[in-house]
């Protein structure tokens, strides 16, 4: 039997079900993919430090996509953008989120710091730190919705690290 709803409909604006959390995501992805790389006067990446970063950068972008499409397909109909969980939604525990809970975030931080480093971009890294530090905030605010909506995610909680493997 679905669950009720725990957040009052409410304008997009007022971000009730976080709405806040999407829009800033958005300017970060923005920032990630067009904002400048670097600024006028650092000296380049030495040959064999861009090459690795390089290729550091596409294994990256290669376990990030590979995690998201992963996410994703397990997720199903319960995929939604915002913190907030679908009213119809169901508890998933398995295939990339018996990895980590928050998978799709994890994908694409990945993918984040892999742009980064096949860009060679000191101030793209620093969009993807702030990234992470955005998917945190939105995970632990999402991750107390979950509890109030399934209680067996206290104890899942427990058990899998929050946005990185086996590490946090």
């Amino acid at each position: 039997m679905p669950q009720p709803d725990l957040a009052p409909r409410s304008a997009w604006w007022k971000g009730a079900r976080g709405e806040w959390y999407v829009v800033v995501q958005s300017a970060l992805f923005l920032l990630l993919a067009f904002g400048p790389r670097t600024w006028a006067g650092l000296p380049e990446s030495s040959m064999p430090v861009a090459l690795a970063a390089f290729v550091v950068g596409v294994v990256l972008l290669i376990a990030g996509a590979g995690l998201v499409l992963a996410a994703f397909a397990k997720l199903g109909r319960n995929v939604t953008p915002l913190p907030f969980p679908k009213a119809d939604g169901r508890m998933v525990e398995t295939g990339a989120y018996r990895l980590v809970r928050h998978p799709i975030y994890c994908g694409v931080l990945a993918l984040a710091f892999g742009w980064a480093l096949c860009v060679h971009g000191p101030l793209t890294l620093g969009y993807a730190f702030l990234l992470f530090v955005l998917f945190d905030l939105k995970s632990r605010r999402e991750e107390r919705w979950l509890v109030a909506k399934y209680p067996a995610y206290a104890d899942y909680r427990k058990r899998v690290r929050r946005l990185i493997p086996f590490t946090y």
